[in-house]
């Protein structure tokens, strides 16, 4: 066995083990190349249940030979063992070989048959004579080239079958078929399970006397079929596959849930049009990730210059979209909507903002004709999109003439054609003005299953032409003066139902050549059949066009896949519409920032190449600790560069010497490098960090020096620079201690080095003064000359102050110094941190000895008049943002503020702070916690033992405080104060002022323990609308999902209130005031389905053997909907045991008699006006 024969060996084992469809019990079994056994017919789902694995061989065995057809006879054994294939490739050669094995069972374990060509490539058998580890035979087919001859790129997909027979006999046969693409990876396919050995010998084969292999000798026929590779990727794994190399195109990622997205994405891409008027949009001075157009831009111009897939990461955070949307799919045609509205928003007041409505927009006319009068009235409205039916349609023609049907009114719904001319016969329906130049055609693949109560897909066969004529749905009067003929560009596809799918597009991105299929990250090429064949839906069909029966099921398998989206381009505007997009159309900012980050990217490369060569050097300066206010020496773990107090940073080479490091610290602080010597610092046990000992050899390298330190919690040497103040005759440095000497001794004697720090009480600050030598042998209070010399105090402090000395031991642990012990006896070293304050001293009132600062009787809450203190609040301090409520505080009023806050104050104490800063009473602040996608969370409970600290970081609930934000919070201004307020309930009352056309919100404060009465005044007060006396009795009621819930009696108590309902309040009409009878019914809106339910119902009045004529008069009335838009309401009474079946009403019906049960509904079908304008459906939303 050669060396390829073992690399096949080993990936059999692998393919073995994830084939659920093999021998369990032969898992170990080796062969060059697993195969797949599937029953006849099945090849239409791969083996793993999914709709579309290249990665499996497909595989037609056939167990029982036909006693009619002989082995010998190739031509008619080819039509019986090469059947039709699924993909119908076009058939470039059979070649037919038959190899006479003899003496088998003396053969070695592994044989070749002779080489054949077939298709200009040679091939032979390869044949497991006792089976490839497996009491079964093997054979393969496998390519002829010598192992080193096989071409890189080569590749042939071949259909074959292998036919084991007596040639003895040749009605004794049996055979198994596949088909695959042969490479120089996979040169071999085959079948480890050929034939059970011992169904082979001295056993006569089903129906004759004689075995199949006899006198030890068979025949091994293979029948090789060549079949056309025209995409490139017929049969293809994908394995190391190349979008761009082999199409030119490149795909999008998919986040999770996106493909919806994305196949949208590359269809509005390749209408070129489209994509050179998303680049006029002006971002060159917005260019921020949270614009939706910036981002478009961004992934539109990747997508024509990047070499691999591009990510819709940036795009769908510009969007608002948080993890659930990534994960949940959407419908197509709503995001292609609301993506246009918000493109098109960005292009108002630009010389470009028509661009868009005169690429998708078109007109229709909707009219009523009267017949017998020169009547007719219509209104023209646009469109963005068609929905077309697929239900009950074969194909785009039917679908347009369904949705331009002629409906006749007369007899009962006569149309009212003005008091002129009174009830008339009509006809309605709508007709085209004009398409537009790009059609988007949505066809109604989910549909409301009345019978499964449920929304289900269409899998009805649809088929839509490559053009179509759409000039005869188009209006007499339309302009005709160039063809309204139409061309295919796109088809988005959905494959699945309608709880799981998956969606992909097929484009044409030129105006000839090639299809393409877009599936997320993949761009290969597609044929015809792929586009259209595979996109109608309906039954799988055989090559020879007849429905697939799969294992004689009573009903043909549906294809899973169908069209969901057209997009159609009118064929006289082709040019303009895909008119190339160069380089000159894409924004200047936009090429030059991509440059930018690009630079910057190589960049980062480069150095994560280098990382290892090199090393941060983190050095902290006289000048860098005099600007630090924080405990230690500096912060080593804050960001870079940020401030100076900050550590100064040097990347540096690992190997390169101490005494170049030296150098190039000493150029930056603008020191001679003799005068500088550096200190290594070290973590104590303590957690600080502090100087250890001078670097004496520079001649030692960083990577020495780093590996020297002991205790280390940085990745970059941490370095303490000193600048000497003497120097000798020679210019070199004259150190206090460790100091070189010329016979290479270093003198180390009783001074220590001590870091100086100055608490301000003033400015309520602590500054780094300087570094001190002293002798540890003296007093504690030896330092105050030193101080005050470094300080520019004088000689000596007035008799009322003294000099209160520190010991800075770490930030929560801050202990006085006595003033006559020695330093040695106080435990000071090197490297230590003394912390000085000039304070007062009051002997008489306090007692000797005790001191507290001048100022001490005004004392502000937030003044630290003791060092002790200060290092409190620095270990407690926090930078707390504050933004007011998004839905219940007006931020135009109260700005965004920050402030720095001690992490132990109180809610009351926080609430003071905040009101000080907004100017508001403290009483009336109310705080809220904010997720970490910055919306809002609970409120916070003022509670006494309640700390900034626990309300930023509270315990418990594991993963809900995860999601919570530790440094901001928003506020609330109440109208009240905190603690009036908290005896209160906050209700939402949707109020409606004219009929159920208005609705206004608002939030009304009632006492908990109050009534709905109480909540009927405060709505009184807060909309500023006439009391009951002045304006007529309210009443309020809860609706739920559109629906009446209940009515709410005015003693009903409002903690009672559902948390999870809509209140309503209106004025009680007056005809239910005047009249005694308490029938009512629930009235609700929807459309076209009842499961589709929408806008505000209500309670109704019904009168006994009221025509329903007179009834659509009062609800006229009573919904305040007046005109056309109460004229198109179809009525509907709606059992509530079967709300999919709703009743219609025509004028003498009599709803007091339809709605014959108490909880039957009225309802009135028409459209949701209440959704913007071409907005879809749903939740989704499109914020940047």
């Amino acid at each position: 066995m050669d060396s390829s024969d073992l690399f096949y060996l080993s990936e059999t084992v692998a393919r073995l083990t994830v084939d659920q469809n093999l021998d369990p019990n032969n898992l170990e079994a080796p062969s060059p190349n697993a195969m797949m056994v599937d029953a006849p017919e099945e090849h239409l789902v791969e083996p793993n249940g999914s709709e579309n694995d290249s990665n499996v061989a497909i595989i037609n065995p056939d167990v029982m030979e036909s006693d009619t057809v002989l082995a010998s006879d190739y031509e008619a054994m080819k039509d019986v063992v090469l059947t039709p294939l699924a993909d119908e490739p076009r058939i470039l050669e059979d070649t037919v070989h038959t190899w006479t094995v003899e003496s088998w069972r003396s053969l070695s374990k592994k044989e070749h048959g002779p080489v054949f060509e077939a298709g200009g490539y040679p091939w032979r058998i390869l044949l497991f004579p006792f089976g490839n580890s497996c009491d079964q035979s093997s054979i393969y087919l496998e390519h002829g080239f010598d192992p080193d001859d096989v071409p890189d790129d080569w590749s042939c997909c071949v259909q074959f079958a292998i036919v084991l027979w007596n040639p003895n006999d040749p009605r004794i046969w049996f055979h198994h078929a596949a088909h695959h693409r042969f490479t120089k990876e996979e040169g071999d396919w085959g079948f480890t399970r050929f034939l059970d050995l011992r169904k082979m010998f001295n056993v006569a084969w089903e129906g004759s006397d004689r075995p199949i292999v006899e006198n030890d000798t068979a025949n091994i026929t293979a029948y090789v079929r060549v079949v056309e590779d025209e995409t490139g990727v017929l049969w293809h794994n994908f394995n190391n596959y190349d979008s761009k190399k082999e199409t030119g195109y490149v795909g999008l990622k998919n986040q999770g849930a996106t493909c919806y997205l994305n196949s949208l994405l590359q269809s509005l891409y390749f209408t070129n049009a489209f994509r050179k008027a998303i680049y006029q949009i002006p971002t060159e001075n917005q260019e921020r990730m949270d614009n939706s157009a910036y981002t478009l831009q961004r992934l539109f111009y990747q997508l024509q210059t990047s070499d691999t897939a591009v990510s819709t990461n940036e795009l769908t955070k510009s969007f608002g979209w948080e993890t659930r949307q990534i994960f949940e799919q959407q419908d197509v045609q709503e995001l292609s909507r609301k993506l246009m509205e918000q493109m098109e928003k960005k292009m108002q007041g630009t010389p470009y903002e028509k661009v868009l409505p005169g690429l998708f927009c078109g007109k229709v006319k909707t009219y009523i004709s009267c017949i017998n009068i020169p009547y007719e009235s219509n209104r023209v409205e646009d469109f963005w999109d068609l929905q077309l039916n697929v239900s009950g349609n074969k194909d785009i023609s039917e679908s347009f003439q369904d949705y331009m049907e002629v409906e006749r009114l007369h007899g009962d719904n006569q149309y009212f054609a003005t008091d002129k001319y009174g009830f008339q016969d009509a006809n309605k329906g709508v007709v085209f003005v004009s398409f537009p130049d790009v059609l988007h055609l949505q066809l109604k693949r989910f549909e409301y299953d009345v019978q499964r109560d449920a929304m289900m897909k269409v899998n009805d066969r649809y088929e839509f032409p490559e053009e179509f004529d759409a000039a005869r749905y188009l209006s007499p009067d339309a302009d005709m003066s160039e063809p309204w003929e139409y061309q295919l560009h796109g088809v988005l596809v959905h494959s699945g139902d309608l709880n799981a799918g998956h969606y992909y597009a097929f484009l044409k991105p030129n105006k000839e050549g090639w299809w393409y299929k877009y599936d997320d990250d993949k761009v290969t090429k597609a044929t015809k059949r792929e586009v259209f064949e595979e996109n109608f839906g309906g039954p799988y069909r055989t090559p020879n066009r007849q429905l697939r029966n799969l294992s004689q099921k009573k009903t043909p398998l549906l294809r899973p896949n169908s069209a969901y989206m057209l997009v159609y381009i009118r064929k006289s505007r082709l040019d303009k519409i895909l008119t190339p997009v160069t380089a000159s159309d894409t924004p200047i900012h936009l090429h030059r920032r991509f440059e930018e980050e690009k630079a910057a990217l190589e960049a980062q490369r480069r150095e994560r190449e280098e990382q290892h060569l090199y090393i941060g050097v983190k050095a902290i300066t006289e000048a860098t600790f005099q600007h630090y206010g924080g405990t230690d020496l500096a912060e080593f773990d804050a960001p870079l560069e940020q401030g100076p107090g900050a550590p100064r940073y040097y990347r540096v080479l690992r190997a390169a010497t101490m005494q170049e490091v030296v150098a190039d610290i000493a150029q930056d602080i603008g020191q001679d490098p003799k005068r500088v010597r550096v200190w290594v610092m070290v973590n104590r046990q303590n957690k600080t960090i502090r100087p250890d000992q001078p670097v004496m050899d520079l001649r030692s390298t960083v990577e020495e020096t780093y590996s020297r330190a002991t205790a280390h919690r940085d990745l970059a040497l941490r370095l303490w620079v000193e600048v000497a103040e003497e120097v000798n005759a020679d210019g070199e440095a004259i150190w206090p201690t460790y100091q070189g000497q010329q016979n290479g001794v270093i003198v180390k004697n009783d001074l220590i080095l001590l870091f100086l720090k100055w608490f301000d009480v003033e400015s309520q600050s602590l500054k780094g003064v300087g570094h001190v030598y002293i002798s540890k042998e003296k007093r504690v209070e030896e330092l105050v000359p030193i101080i005050m010399k470094k300080m520019g105090w004088g000689d000596k402090l007035p008799s009322d102050e003294k000099i209160q000395l520190w010991e800075e031991i770490k930030p929560n642990m801050i202990e006085g110094l006595k003033a006559k012990q020695s330093l040695k006896a106080a435990e000071l070293q090197d490297g230590d941190i003394v912390c000085f304050q000039r304070m007062h001293e009051r002997k008489s009132r306090l007692g000797l000895g005790e001191s507290r600062s001048s100022e001490d009787a005004n004392k502000s809450p937030d003044r630290f008049e003791d060092a002790r203190e200060y290092y409190d609040f620095l270990l407690n301090k926090k930078t707390v943002a504050f933004r007011a409520h998004p839905s219940r505080c007006d931020a135009t009023k109260y700005p965004d503020l920050e402030l720095v806050l001690n992490a132990k104050m109180t809610y009351d104490k926080l609430a003071e702070k905040v009101g000080e800063r907004l100017q508001v009473p403290p009483t009336h602040l109310r705080f809220y916690t904010i997720t970490t996608t910055g919306m809002p969370r609970t409120p916070v409970k003022r509670t006494p033992n309640a700390t900034l600290f626990t309300i930023l970081n509270p315990s418990g609930y594991g993963q809900l405080n995860m999601n919570q934000r530790t440094n901001a919070l928003f506020f609330e201004v109440l109208e009240m104060s905190l603690a009036e307020f908290d005896t209160k309930k906050s209700v939402k009352v949707v109020f409606l002022s004219e009929g159920i056309t208005k609705e206004e919100q608002f939030d009304i404060l009632v006492p908990k323990n109050g009534q709905v009465s109480d909540l009927i005044e405060g709505l009184v007060k807060k909309a500023k609308i006439p009391s009951e006396d002045e304006g007529g009795k309210l009443r309020v009621y809860e609706i739920n999902n559109h629906k009446w819930f209940r009515d709410l009696d005015r003693t009903y108590p409002v903690i009672s209130i559902n948390d999870y309902t809509t209140v309503v309040a209106e004025r009680i009409p007056e005809e239910e005031l005047a009249n005694d009878n308490n029938q009512y019914i629930s009235v609700f809106q929807f459309q076209g389905e009842t499961n589709r339910s929408h806008g505000m119902p209500f309670r109704f009045l019904i009168h006994e053997k009221e025509k329903f004529s007179d009834t659509k008069k009062r609800l006229e009335k009573r919904t305040g909907l007046k005109g056309k838009s109460f004229e198109k309401i179809k009525f509907a009474v709606v059992r509530r045991q079967q709300m999919a079946k709703p009743v219609y009403l025509s004028d003498d019906d009599i709803l007091w008699n339809v709605a014959s049960n108490e909880d039957d509904y009225l309802g009135l079908d028409h459209p949701d006006r209440s959704r913007p304008h071409r907005n879809g459906g749903g939740d989704l939303v499109i914020k940047g």
